[in-house]
């Protein structure tokens, strides 16, 4: 090897260990945020986004439908206390196993959703994790945060939530 091509060639992985370029692009995390009118005539357009970015993460069909009505339900549950003419706020992070969506809204009175009721529990059944949350300049926050079922889980399995056979449709 000469002087010239030294300088020019670029050091590969080593054989054997992994790429740290490969690593952080499989640790990176996208971050996708809607933001509308909070008002009820649009929630189609999150329910489409949030489909949408699910099967981009091969969620399955089932759990596509999972999140597309959690959504719903966290958005439901948030209007009806945020102010007229205000926007919601819809963040999805995306990572390569699990989608995160936070769902925020500005509220006049802001309260924390109670955790007793049967929205709640729907809420915990499609999503898998959920959590509430203040923030500053009165925002009010519905965390929804779902793992990808994985292929070798097995039949019946349901992943880490443990949620798919108490639903009756």
């Amino acid at each position: 090897m000469t002087e010239d091509t030294a300088a020019t060639t670029v050091p590969g992985p080593v054989p054997g260990q992994r790429d740290p370029a490969a690593a952080d692009r499989d640790s990176a995390q996208d971050h996708v945020t809607v933001c509308m009118p909070a008002e009820g005539a649009y929630l189609s357009v999150l329910r489409t986004a949030t489909a949408g970015l699910a099967a981009r993460l091969d969620f399955t069909l089932d759990e596509i439908e999972d999140l597309r009505i959690a959504v719903d339900e966290a958005c439901a549950m948030l209007l009806a206390q945020a102010i007229p003419g205000t926007t919601l706020e819809c963040a999805f992070d995306l990572g390569t196993e699990e989608m995160t969506i936070t769902v925020s809204v500005t509220a006049a009175e802001p309260r924390i959703p109670a955790r007793d009721t049967f929205a709640w529990t729907v809420l915990s059944a499609l999503a898998g994790t959920v959590d509430s949350r203040l923030g500053p300049d009165d925002q009010v926050s519905i965390v929804l945060r779902k793992h990808r079922e994985t292929l070798n889980s097995g039949f019946g399995s349901t992943g880490s939530s443990g949620n798919s056979g108490s639903r009756s449709g």
